[in-house]
């Protein structure tokens, strides 16, 4: 299984983060434009750094320019995350941690939410910001779990439906619609959390810190 990192224009992660992610087998570190800056401050060097390069340094710029492919794309109808996205998808990778996707503006932040979404049936996409991972689930999923171990759910529409198992909070069946009902700070019975989802997709957020130390990620 092919996996890679796309590090954004966002509030960048720490260092350890990263290396912590290669070392599990996201070996490939992809830039979206800007998100070079961040890769020269954590001292990383990226195989790729994609985008329409109007927010890299220069002199981040110069400092790749012998040891990164840098693919100027200057489109403007999809933004430099999907830009990178498209990218891992010709080269068949089939995982990608956004890392530095959320940041100081919440229309950068709602947008690389949206393009979980919109490309669920491409390539699985986790998003990490500080402690937190947020995976997208749809059909039948048994997440590995700590008891007491925090697990917020959140639904898209009304027409996709939750059932657990394993949670303190049961979801018997019913839907999370954003805006209207949420399953935020449940918690996990048990080592094993059993969701079946049908007709849709779900945003499942828990605490990534947590799952380090206990080695289920």
């Amino acid at each position: 299984m092919k996996k890679c990192i796309i590090l954004a224009n966002g509030f960048p992660p720490n260092r350890n983060t990263v290396k912590f992610l290669q070392n599990k087998g996201y070996a490939t570190l992809l830039c979206a434009d800007g998100g070079a800056n961040s890769a020269k401050t954590l001292d990383l060097i990226p195989a790729y750094i994609i985008g329409d390069l109007d927010s890299i340094r220069q002199d981040v710029y110069e400092y790749y320019s012998d040891n990164s492919n840098i693919i100027k794309i200057i489109r403007q109808n999809d933004t430099d995350v999907e830009k990178c996205l498209k990218f891992a998808i010709k080269k068949k990778f089939d995982e990608v941690i956004l890392l530095g996707a959320t940041g100081d503006r919440l229309d950068h932040s709602f947008c690389n939410l949206g393009i979980v979404l919109k490309y669920f049936g491409k390539i699985k996409i986790m998003i990490i910001h500080q402690k937190s991972l947020l995976s997208a689930y749809s059909g039948s999923i048994i997440l590995n779990t700590i008891p007491n171990e925090i697990i917020s759910l959140y639904g898209i529409d009304s027409k996709t439906r939750i059932k657990s198992t394993g949670l303190k909070y049961p979801l018997n069946n019913i839907a999370l619609p954003f805006g209207q009902k949420e399953s935020t700070s449940n918690m996990a019975i048990n080592n094993k959390v059993h969701l079946q989802v049908k007709d849709g997709i779900i945003f499942v957020i828990r605490d990534f810190d947590l799952l380090r130390k206990h080695d289920l990620f």
